[in-house]
């Protein structure tokens, strides 16, 4: 049975395919290859195949960018991963995030062609850009796959920062990776992207972080 959501104000579609094995569903990555748009989330034989939209992709890209710039002027170190799939064949769920970063877990995967979630630990932070319909699907399988942070953007809230505590994700006000930043924080400069261009938030970012430092 397959299901086709849209919003009728964006073009980011989403379908539910139920009934779907584990085998079918790594043929239909291998098919679909790296080099695509689409997302997919696997749960226990239900699977969701997300095709952002354009506003979706810079909500995404701009987010992106925003975590590099504060591990650059917080002298942090970060691999980032994209969307890249993360599953377990032993829980039977795998998810695609919009992003996805190593910054506290980076030395374990440093220098890795191929990461094996297994025994390998899952990205510490993962950005899930929620337009058009509920991620709660995705949420599961974020919490099996132990992402202890999470950014989530819908229309309705803004960004809600999320953390992995005592078995489920519970809202925080400052993010666990940078404790300076608030959701409010974040979306004051995903608004300011309304009237200025993504290099000019980014600068209007990292003036923000000195001015932090300096009062501290």
């Amino acid at each position: 049975m397959a299901t086709t959501l849209r919003h009728p104000s964006d073009q980011t579609q989403r379908v539910v395919l139920e009934g779907i094995s584990w085998q079918t569903y790594q043929a239909l990555l291998r098919d679909a290859g790296d080099h695509r748009s689409s997302r997919f989330a696997y749960d226990r034989g239900v699977l969701e195949i997300i095709m952002p939209s354009t506003f979706h992709e810079i909500l995404n890209r701009l987010l992106e960018a925003i975590v590099r710039a504060l591990t650059e002027e917080l002298n942090l170190r970060i691999r980032g991963c994209g969307s890249t799939t993360i599953d377990r064949e032993d829980l039977e769920q795998g998810v695609e995030p919009d992003s996805c970063f190593y910054i506290q877990s980076i030395d374990r995967i440093l220098g890795k062609k191929k990461i094996d979630f297994r025994v390998d630990p899952s990205p510490d932070l993962a950005i899930e850009v929620d337009i058009t319909s509920s991620s709660r699907r995705r949420f599961g399988i974020y919490l099996q796959l132990q992402i202890p942070e999470v950014w989530r953007y819908t229309e309705k809230q803004g960004v809600v920062i999320y953390q992995l505590q005592n078995g489920e994700y519970q809202e925080c006000e400052f993010s666990p990776t940078f404790p300076i930043v608030s959701g409010s924080v974040l979306m004051q400069f995903l608004k300011l992207s309304e009237t200025e261009d993504d290099n000019e938030v980014i600068r209007a970012l990292r003036q923000w972080v000195r001015s932090q430092e300096s009062l501290s």
